[in-house]
């Protein structure tokens, strides 16, 4: 293998970074093993039992979509949840005197 990176072709380069991510991913994947076993062999001392779950992603705290609460009669596509600011066709309409209820759904 070449010394120097600027010497290497794109797929020699492109080959030497998906060696490096694996060989970092085994690394990290081995020292969280380890980890682990440490946690329960200190556990174990004491009389302690331990689970440890393994999810491959981070917790979402998104929440499901919103029901629609406000809709234009005139124009159905037109919709608010009634979250975040009012948009602009309702917040025209209430301007010119008509009520919010008007447009519940």
């Amino acid at each position: 293998m070449k010394n120097n990176l600027a010497d290497l072709s794109e797929s020699e380069l492109a080959a030497m970074i998906d060696t490096a991510q694996k060989a970092l991913r085994d690394r990290q994947e081995g020292k969280r093993k380890e980890g682990i076993a440490k946690i329960r062999e200190i556990a174990g001392s004491i009389g302690v039992t331990v689970e440890i779950t393994e999810s491959g992603k981070p917790s979402s705290r998104k929440g499901g979509k919103v029901a629609v609460k406000y809709q234009n009669p005139a124009n159905p596509a037109n919709k608010w949840t009634g979250r975040g600011m009012k948009p602009k066709w309702l917040r025209e309409l209430v301007e010119q005197g008509r009520s919010l209820e008007e447009f519940a759904v």
